[in-house]
Parts: structure tokens; sequence; C-alpha cells
């Protein structure tokens, strides 16, 4: 299985700041030393569901959309979702932060699951930053290394 961390971030509205950057493909590259992991960003929803459509694989990527009102999850239950699905045999799975104003309907009917990080709103790139932070806690849990020490 392959992770993406995708987000839909209009050039004009990208921050600046290396040091959240690095931080995301900090804990990314640690992240691939079990599953492989990487980010990608896109202009628009429309080019993200095109790339969820045409990506090559011997199946279409599973897609987890993150929502306010999506699924709340302890890192334990999300390391255990991402075991199931690689144990399952998916390819690609995308963990994806929609557009300022939310995910349009037709985005909503093509995920497999909507995720919640809370009830809070998050800036787009601290967002990212934890999304990316959780992928590498939860390769942590399933493969036993004391990072995540249960709190």
């Amino acid at each position: 299985m392959k992770i993406t961390l995708a987000a839909v971030v209009p050039r004009s509205s990208r921050a600046k700041g290396q040091a959240v950057e690095a931080m995301i493909d900090d804990f990314l590259t640690r992240a691939s030393r079990t599953i492989p992991a990487a980010t990608q960003l896109f202009e628009t929803e429309a080019a993200l569901l095109e790339s969820l459509a045409t990506a090559p694989g011997r199946t279409r990527a599973t897609a987890m959309l993150l929502d306010s009102r999506g699924q709340m999850m302890t890192s334990e239950e999300f390391a255990a979702r991402l075991g199931r699905l690689r144990d399952e045999g998916t390819q690609r799975l995308v963990l994806a932060i929609g557009p300022a104003d939310g995910w349009s309907a037709a985005a909503r009917a093509q995920a497999t699951q909507m995720l919640s990080l809370g009830r809070i709103t998050l800036p787009h790139q601290l967002a990212r930053l934890v999304l990316a932070e959780q992928i590498y806690r939860a390769t942590a849990i399933l493969s036993g290394h004391p990072y995540h020490a249960g709190h």
C-alpha cells in the first residue's frame, strides 16, 4: 500500500513556511520506512478527483476525506484502519484535506470514509502536519515501535 497525503490548496493560498513543510516531509519519510508515504497538493477539488480516477494501479485509490463531520478516531483506531486496508490489499490510500469551503457532494460520494481531526478548524498547512504525524504514529503502532506510548 502507498499512502498519499493530499490537499486542495490553490497556489495563491499556499503558505511560504518551510519549517512546517520540513516537518511534514520528516514524518512522511519516517512513515515510509514501513509504508510508502508522500504528499501531493492540488489546485482544485476537480484535479484531486481526476487524480483518484486516473492514477495507475490495478484498483482505484481508496479515498479518506478529512471533514469536520467525519468520524473521529483515536490514534489506535486510525492505525487499525490503516492496517486493515493494508492487509485487505489496498494499493493506494489517499488521505485528502479539502478546499477551504468544504467538499462537494460529488467528492463526498466518492469517499470510502470521512475522517475528522476534531471539531476545531485548522489551516491547511497545520492539518497536513497533524495528519502526517498521525500517519507516522499509525505506522509506529502497527510495527510495535516505541514512538507511540499509548497516551
